[in-house]
């Protein structure tokens, strides 16, 4: 369950990565600075975008080191530009790369805190299932909701990607 659905997950960074030079094209068609978009959001409380990208590749990045026990890499939150924005997400993508399906064994049971948890704990399974799960498709579907709303031509099967498909 976890190593399927964190390879689900690199492949919509992927996706993100495609929204990423989408809206850089887009603007530069418009004629404004793409990195314009950074500071965009849907509503005066929410996340700008930067924030929605750094927080979608973190919970993904998090999620995985939190479940194995592995350590992960740290990031600094100072991206100012779409490039350093896409480079954000393709290294969560290659860190995501170092994971194998026998990282996550045991990931269920594994006990999971954060310090904004107050000494709360979940299990790993619930940890995977109530936080990492929903919280990595909030902010990846606000990202896409942003950048729709601002006008870059991204359509639902760019959300998707591509299916593994046969023909019949």
């Amino acid at each position: 369950m976890y190593y399927p659905t964190f390879n689900q997950m690199k492949k919509q960074l992927g996706q993100l990565d495609k929204w990423l030079e989408a809206a850089g094209a887009s603007a530069k068609a418009r004629g404004f600075d793409p990195n314009l978009f950074l500071g965009f959001r849907l509503s005066p409380d929410q996340f700008a975008f930067s924030r929605q990208v750094q927080v979608a590749c973190d919970t993904t990045k998090l999620g995985a080191s939190r479940l194995t026990g592995k350590d992960a890499p740290s990031s600094a939150d100072t991206e100012a530009t779409l490039e350093e924005l896409s480079a954000r997400v393709k290294s969560t993508i290659a860190y995501l790369d170092t994971f194998t399906a026998k990282d996550f064994d045991g990931s269920a049971t594994r006990t999971i805190s954060q310090p904004r948890w107050e000494g709360k704990t979940m299990t790993g399974a619930d940890y995977f299932l109530e936080h990492v799960v929903p919280n990595f498709f909030f902010h990846l579907t606000t990202c896409y909701a942003i950048l729709r709303h601002n006008g870059v031509s991204i359509g639902k099967r760019d959300f998707l990607g591509a299916l593994t498909q046969t023909a019949p």
